[in-house]
């Protein structure tokens, strides 16, 4: 069991497990010197923690932070390896095509954050960051604080008063106490920016490639 705010792995720290999320959700936030803090990428049952792994590196460039509390399996870097590189048996390499796919939707999900966070408002960045919790979530709650959502978008915690305020006024969330319950998302939709459909459109064609698989 992962709690919320728990650190899988500091910026620069040596990676010895892979964390595959099954009902948590962690946020991979990119770290400057002074401490401000950016997010790029968001991983839930869909994916992993640890693609360093795969690129003859034992660290992290990010900070790894439960967001949402839940379970994951850890794996150790050895036994993943080993299973990455197997071809023979009857998934025939499929942990290794998969990983790649996988890899290529967060690279994906990285660059259209970094460009989201420079081209959109704060207001649609939020809608962004909602719908891609609720697409990890089976439920419309999320624990999420105004000042988590701040160290994600990287700007100051009043900016996320102001843009949360509004969403609320609208009739889309309701924000109590470090809880968000979303009302419409359908309304959010409609209010996001095109980074949403995009980085959505990419984790559906990867897991629509897991589902062929395991057919």
């Amino acid at each position: 069991m992962l709690s919320s705010g728990e650190i899988l792995c500091e910026p620069g720290r040596k990676l010895c497990y892979a964390y595959f999320p099954t009902t948590c959700i962690v946020s991979l936030l990119n770290v400057m010197a002074d401490g401000a803090t950016t997010g790029v990428a968001v991983a839930g049952s869909e994916g992993f923690i640890g693609v360093t792994l795969f690129m003859e590196g034992d660290a992290m460039p990010e900070l790894a932070v439960v967001q949402s509390a839940g379970y994951a399996y850890r794996l150790r870097k050895r036994l993943l390896m080993e299973e990455f590189g197997r071809y023979g048996g009857r998934r025939k390499g499929a942990l290794h095509h998969l990983m790649l796919r996988y890899i290529r939707a967060l690279m994906l999900q990285t660059e259209q954050m970094l460009a989201c966070t420079r081209h959109h408002s704060v207001d649609q960045q939020i809608c962004l960051w909602l719908l891609l919790y609720l697409d990890r979530l089976s439920g419309n709650e999320l624990a999420l604080t105004q000042e988590m959502i701040a160290r994600m978008l990287g700007v100051r915690r009043e900016g996320i008063t102001e843009a949360a305020g509004k969403l609320q006024r609208a009739g889309l969330i309701h924000y109590s106490r470090g809880h968000i319950t979303v009302l419409d998302r359908r309304g959010l939709e409609a209010q996001v920016c095109e980074c949403y459909q995009l980085v959505r459109t990419e984790f559906d064609c990867l897991i629509d490639s897991f589902h062929s698989m395991m057919r």
